[in-house]
Order: structure tokens, then C-alpha cells, then sequence
């Protein structure tokens, strides 16, 4: 089956290092308080994406380890669907390990200075990622959990992960997540009729005045260059035919360079008659007279082209000032400014049309409510029937835990409101993510008392007895492979400890009778001996000290016990360190090996 199969946690809190390997069973933890059991399930969490913190290094270290290795292995006789989407996801990412597809490492390292480094595999990989693999694989039921119990607005995911609702509760979340985005733009559009006037009358002339600019990408440096041409034009004539003349007609005194150099290349090419070897200097000479003929022309076409053009200058300085004001209000260049008219005239376009969309919206808005009523009744129905169901099966666990008279129920109610959702009789009610009802656990734990809400009438042990009954119930449709239940015992007394090892271990589906059960690995932190003896393993956790280069430092030792360890630690736990108690010890062991259906005798024990 699929189960964690080891544990291994370095510099961690009080835990310098850990070895833990677990059960594909019922997996027990007890030890004194401050030991670090809790820990333990604690550096689980960081690998379920708990948040991590620097005080969660261990004191005079730079980092803290956690390594989890899961054996992915299908369930004997059952369809394991979960194990399917598991490597589904995992092939998904890219994160299978075709030489071990049964088994999986999971691994996280939190660093001073809040780095944190997740692995798949030993692949690196988002937090995210790593949280989402593990959750399909553990599920952690904390101490914080008996007050979530009493908070009637997690009731519905409870009756949702009970019934098998989760999809029909997200294809609800995603129509309420579409009204909502539909209501924010109906809100928009709706805004007060002298601001969207404003807004349009801004928007318009801002669109026309860039659109009537006809701005073209990178105008202003062409525009720049032709103005610096067009104010220099005397000068750049007289550089240019002071150029021209020396090249052609020399300055009165010596030849000019084309003249000179003609002469050179005469004298080459008699040169490379003679001496063959330099054939190739002569080409070289007459092809630089060539293109000095073609730097004549073109210096020639230059000074034909020159224009004294004060018209034309006083046109491009007023497209340049044009540009720039543009610019001072839309942009720093002609690109942006471009890009705001047309952000502005699709904002126009948008809001010129506001009346249509506005009505199209509306009719959104009335086919969104009306598919949310739909939705949320059918919600409603599979709540109440499956809270008739649930109430029954709870009755019934809470009966084992020594609360026979106690009657559960399940209110599933809607409130009307004017915005609400149109359920299919016509009501208006108001409504949420989760659907239209507010659905709130009842409990009456005394005859002839009528059904309250839990909040108000449950005590403290009540409240356990009852977490631990949902959670039962809960735990038998649950596909999650590994439960862990960190003092599930809590506020409930040694009499019910047996029933509720027996309950703990019967989850793990090695009872005959649960052959048709998901079977899970269960792991438990207990105080309580009676629940303790139903371990399949059982680890003892306790505190050392010890002293590391001259200081004294504390860690945590697990230790997995012997048959005669776990004997004595039993022992302590009850409180009877006596002869008598060590029987005591023996006689709970075998009430626990016939429950087991496991053959075991005091006298074979003794």
C-alpha cells in the first residue's frame, strides 16, 4: 500500500538528527511533553508547505533537513484510483523516476536568511509543486483542529469532503468567481453619468488630437536632421564645394587630388608591366581612383541638392514643436505617444458603446444567478441527505466513545436576500463560493435535549469524542494514504482510550471486516496507554542532554521499542510500576491481540 516509509529530519528545532522508519500500520508516538513528538509532525508540515521560519533551525546550524520517502505501491484488492492521480501529477511535471516508479522522495531545506529549497525526486521544484504532491499523500489532523470544529464555517467542507462534493462546490465557486467579475464590471460601467461624460469628453480629444497629428515612428530625429540641414545650408554648400574643388581643381597651386593620383596610377600600371608582382598593387590604385571619381559625384550631387528653403524650415520647426508638445503630455518619445492614442481610443471605443455592453452584461448577470440557484439547490439536496447519513454513522462512533444518548444532526439553511441567487422555486437567497447554504453541526448530548449548535453546548471532551468520530467517518471515504492525528486524546479520559485505539487502528483496514475500506497508515501522537497498546509500531520519544564542545545541549532520541520496551513504557504511562501494573500492562495488551484478532495469552506472555 502506499505509506511513508521513512523520516528523516536534521537540525530541526531540538532535533539534531532523526531516523524514523514507519508501519504501513498503526504507527504510535508517545513520550513526556517537550520531548519533541509534536515536532516531528511539525517538520512533516514544512514538507505540506507550512511556513517555515529561522527559529525552526536548530540553534548553531545554518539549515534545517527533512527527507520523506513514500512507497507508491497499489493497496491488495483495491482500485487505487488516488495512487493513479498521484503519478499522474507526478508524470505531469516531469517528476517520475522511471527506474523507481514505486517509490517517492520528498525533501525540503530551509536556510538562514529565509531561503528554501524544495525536491521532487531530487529535482528542484516550487514550493507550490512540493506542497500539492504531498498533500495527496499525508494529511495532518492537529490539535488546532478541535477549534476549527467549532467554528460553523468550515462545516460545509466537511459535510462536502464527507458527501464527495468537492467538484460540484468548485464548479459553484467558479460561476460565483464569473458573477463576481461580471458585478465588478457592471459597477464600472455604472459609474456616476456627469464623470463617464467627462471621462469621454477627455478621452476624445486626446485620441483626435494624436490620430490628427499623424505621427510616424521616429519622425523626430528625421525631422531634427533635415532642420539642422536646412540652418546650415550656406555653410554645408561651402564645405562641400571646398571639398569638390580639391578633389577636381586643386587650389591654384598644385593639381587636385584626382589629378595627382592619375599620375600615380599611370606610373603603377607601367610598374606592374615591368614586375608582374605588383599586377595586383596597380588593380588596387585604379580602383581607388574610380571611387575617388564617385566621391567627386557624389559630393557633386550633394551641392546640386542644397536648398535655401526658409519655407520648408519653418515647416519642419513647427512639426518639431507640434512633436514636442505631444510629447510633454502623452510620452517621452513619439512611440509612446502613439501608444496612448490608442490606448485612449479603445478606451473610448469601450466607453462609448456602455449602454449595450451594460445591458449584455445584465443579462450575464441574471443567466449567472439563476445557474448559481441551480447549482446551489442541488448542493443543498446531496448536503441534507448526506448530512442524514453522516448524523447516523456519528451517533454511532460517538456510541463506542461512551456517548450512547447523543443525537448529531446537520442544519443546512439559506437567508433570503434581494442581490441572491434565483433557486429554481423562485427565492432569492444570498450565496458564497461554497454555494447557498450556511450549514452548521447540532448536537444534543443529553436525552430529551433539543439539537443545539455545537459552539454553544459541547465541552471540551465532547468536543474531542465528536472530532474524533467525524474524523473517523471521515477517514473511511478519505483516500489520502498516510492520517496523522497529533493528540487526537485530547480532553478524553483513559476509558475511552481502548475505543479509540481500536477506532485509529481499524482505519488502517487489517480487520477482516473492513476489507471493502480504503486502508490508510495511521501515525498518532498519544498520552494515553490504552490507546498506545493498539500500535502496530511503537516509538518513544524522549529528551537528552548532552555535551557538545563543552556546552550542554539538548536533542531528541526515538527509540522503536522491543516487545518488553514497549512493556515498560506502557507501564510508565499508566502509572503502575508495580508487578501488579506490569499485569495490568500484559492483560490490556491481549484485550488489544483478540480485538487484533491476533493470538496472544497472559500466561504465553508473561
Amino acid at each position: 500500500m502506499t505509506a511513508l516509509l521513512e523520516l528523516h529530519i536534521r537540525n530541526f528545532a531540538i532535533i539534531d538528527e532523526l531516523q524514523l522508519a514507519f508501519h504501513p500500520g498503526l504507527n504510535v508516538l508517545t513520550g513526556e511533553t517537550g520531548a519533541g513528538k509534536s515536532i516531528i509532525i511539525d517538520a512533516l508540515g514544512l514538507l505540506l508547505g507550512d511556513r517555515a521560519t529561522a527559529e525552526m533551525i536548530r540553534a548553531g546550524t545554518d539549515r534545517a533537513e527533512i527527507d520523506a520517502i513514500f512507497s507508491l505501491t497499489p493497496s491488495q484488492g483495491h482500485t487505487d484510483e488516488h495512487l493513479v492521480e498521484i503519478r499522474g501529477m507526478l508524470e505531469t511535471e516531469g517528476l517520475d523516476d522511471p527506474d523507481a516508479p514505486n517509490t517517492l522522495i520528498l525533501a525540503r531545506e530551509v536556510r538562514l536568511g529565509g531561503r528554501n529549497i524544495a525536491r521532487v525526486n531530487g529535482r528542484a521544484v516550487s514550493l507550490q509543486i512540493l506542497s500539492d504532491v504531498a498533500s495527496q499523500l499525508v494529511d495532518i489532523h492537529g490539535q488546532g483542529e478541535h477549534l476549527n470544529l467549532l467554528r460553523p464555517h468550515t462545516h460545509v467542507y466537511l459535510i462536502d469532503r464527507y458527501a464527495g462534493l468537492t467538484e460540484q462546490r468548485k464548479q459553484m465557486a467558479e460561476q460565483v468567481r464569473r458573477l463576481n467579475a461580471v458585478r465588478h464590471e457592471l459597477d464600472r460601467l455604472r459609474q456616476d453619468a456627469r464623470t463617464l461624460a467627462q471621462r469621454i469628453d477627455l478621452l476624445s480629444f486626446q485620441a483626435e488630437e494624436i490620430a490628427n497629428a499623424r505621427l510616424v515612428p521616429g519622425e523626430d530625429e528625421e525631422l531634427e536632421n533635415e532642420r539642422r540641414r536646412l540652418g546650415n545650408a550656406e555653410s554645408l554648400l561651402q564645405l562641400a564645394q571646398t571639398a569638390g574643388v580639391l578633389i577636381n581643381d586643386g587650389d591654384g597651386e598644385s593639381p587636385g587630388v584626382i589629378d595627382l593620383f592619375s599620375q600615380a596610377v599611370g606610373r603603377m600600371e607601367r610598374l606592374a608591366r615591368i614586375d608582374s608582382s605588383m599586377t595586383v598593387t596597380a588593380d588596387q590604385s585604379q580602383s581607388l581612383l574610380e571611387q575617388l571619381s564617385d566621391l567627386s559625384r557624389e559630393i557633386q550631387d550633394y551641392v546640386d541638392n542644397l536648398e535655401f528653403n526658409p519655407e520648408r524650415l519653418a515647416e519642419v520647426e513647427e512639426r518639431l514643436q507640434l512633436v514636442g508638445n505631444l510629447r510633454r503630455k502623452y510620452g517621452d518619445t513619439v512611440e509612446d505617444v502613439i501608444a496612448y492614442g490608442d490606448k485612449a481610443q479603445a478606451e473610448l471605443d469601450d466607453l462609448s458603446d456602455w449602454e449595450v455592453k451594460t445591458a449584455a452584461l445584465e443579462v450575464d448577470e441574471e443567466g449567472l444567478l439563476r445557474e448559481i440557484g441551480r447549482l446551489g439547490a442541488a448542493l443543498t439536496v446531496a448536503r441534507a441527505s448526506a448530512g442524514e447519513k453522516m448524523a447516523r454513522q456519528i451517533e454511532g462512533e460517538l456510541a463506542d466513545l461512551y456517548m450512547a444518548q447523543a443525537r448529531f444532526g446537520l442544519s443546512v439553511q439559506q437567508s433570503e436576500s434581494a442581490e441572491g441567487a434565483w433557486l429554481p422555486d423562485g427565492r432569492r437567497v444570498g450565496f458564497d463560493s461554497t454555494g447557498v447554504d450556511r450549514v452548521e453541526f447540532l448536537i444534543s448530548a443529553n436525552p430529551g435535549e433539543p439539537l443545539k449548535p455545537l459552539a454553544r453546548v459541547a465541552s471540551g471532551g465532547e468536543t474531542s469524542r465528536l472530532m474524533l468520530a467525524l474524523k473517523s467517518v471521515l477517514a473511511h471515504a478519505d483516500a489520502t494514504p498516510a492520517l496523522i492525528f497529533d493528540e487526537i486524546d485530547q480532553g478524553i479520559g483513559g476509558r475511552v482510550g481502548s475505543t479509540v485505539g481500536a477506532k485509529l487502528w481499524r482505519l488502517t483496514g487489517q480487520e477482516k471486516s473492513a476489507a471493502n475500506s480504503l486502508p490508510h497508515q495511521v501515525i498518532c501522537i498519544t498520552h494515553l496507554p490504552q490507546l498506545a497498546a493498539y500500535g502496530d509500531l511503537h516509538l518513544s520519544v524522549n529528551k537528552r542532554v548532552y555535551e557538545d564542545d563543552g556546552e550542554l545541549r539538548t536533542g531528541t532520541v526515538v527509540t522503536n521499542l522491543d516487545e518488553e520496551g514497549r512493556l515498560h513504557e506502557l507501564m510508565q504511562m499508566l502509572g503502575a510500576t508495580t508487578q501488579a501494573g506490569r499485569q495490568s500492562v500484559r492483560e490490556m495488551l491481549d484485550e488489544v491481540a483478540e480485538v487484533k484478532g491476533q493470538r496472544r495469552g497472559v500466561a504465553q506472555a508473561a
